[in-house]
């Protein structure tokens, strides 16, 4: 099969394109014919070896695929990377079938991006009809489903960032009521003057460094802070217990494996509701752009620019 892998960490230089046997599923797992990959920050951490979950030499990054197992359509999510391939396999209970009416680029954008919009409205922040709610980088993957999300929600004002005007005129587009400048200097007052002069309620992060800083001290009494990536690849602040007092702040992190580790299927209900509001025309997919699987480099030179907008894809049959 064709794939792409990795055999030494570093940047998109490192990603290669190879032929190789095609896997072999164990108990448990199934073999999927891969149509398109979801292309995620995740893998460019995984690439250079910055992921949470530490890389082995040698890998083929991705962790999600759509495709056909047994003549029917599935998304699933992988387990530990394998997607930028022809062929992947993944476990049987990570697999899901697809309904009728959801195209690749839809299964893509919310098996990963818009479960994580899910459980860090949901589950981190606890959204409350009426709140404020701050969704940085809010063009992509994940920004475009939060935005959307916190509307249906009733949330009472989406502040959008993003670092340009077709970025902002996206994020109105999709229901933010401001859109801000995410280069601005003063992060802090610039949301608190783009929710009225109010500090405010909830703020999805997965930028880092200042951006993190500054939402902090943006918050209202019982604001909340979801970190969930840190794509600037800057460390904020180590945060002081005693400061949280000031504004009765929680700060809380989100990694998307350990949703898998509660009791019921939260992972499962996420993605079916975000289903049935894409069928509902309710919620829809962002296009980021399509990447030959030969050309899974200029996939993550494009993301890591942080240029791009959506839920980018790759071919396998290119």
């Amino acid at each position: 099969m064709r794939a792409v892998q990795v055999t030494e960490f570093g940047g998109p230089e490192v990603l290669t394109p190879v032929e190789l046997p095609d896997p072999v599923p164990g108990p448990d797992e199934v073999l999927i014919d891969v149509e398109r990959v979801g292309v995620n920050y995740a893998d460019t951490h995984q690439a250079e070896n910055s992921y949470l979950a530490p890389s082995k030499l040698p890998l083929i990054p991705g962790g999600e695929v759509v495709g056909t197992h047994d003549g029917k359509r599935v998304v699933a999510l992988l387990n530990g990377g394998g997607g930028y391939a022809e062929k992947a396999v993944a476990p049987e209970a990570m697999t899901f079938p697809l309904p009728d009416g959801i195209d690749d680029l839809t299964a893509l954008s919310m098996l990963v991006q818009g479960t994580t919009a899910w459980v860090l409205l949901k589950k981190n922040a606890h959204l409350e009809k009426g709140e404020s709610v701050v969704v940085h980088a809010a063009a992509g993957g994940v920004g475009t489903v939060a935005v959307q999300l916190a509307k249906a929600w009733g949330a009472g004002r989406v502040i959008a960032t993003a670092s340009s005007d077709e970025k902002r005129a996206l994020a109105l587009e999709l229901g933010a009521d401001v859109a801000v400048d995410s280069r601005a200097e003063d992060m802090t007052q610039t949301l608190i003057e783009a929710n009225n002069g109010r500090r405010v309620d909830v703020v999805l992060d997965m930028v880092g460094g200042t951006t993190t800083d500054q939402s902090i001290s943006a918050l209202a009494p019982f604001g909340r802070l979801a970190f969930y990536g840190m794509a600037g690849r800057e460390n904020p602040k180590p945060v002081e217990l005693r400061n949280l007092l000031g504004h009765s702040t929680t700060i809380s992190g989100m990694w998307l494996p350990h949703v898998f580790r509660l009791p019921g299927n939260v992972f499962g209900t996420a993605l079916t509701e975000l289903f049935e509001l894409v069928r509902a025309g309710k919620l829809k997919a962002i296009p980021g752009g399509e990447f030959p699987l030969s050309d899974a480099r200029g996939a993550h030179e494009a993301l890591r620019s942080r240029k791009t907008v959506g839920k980018l894809l790759l071919d396998p049959g290119k």
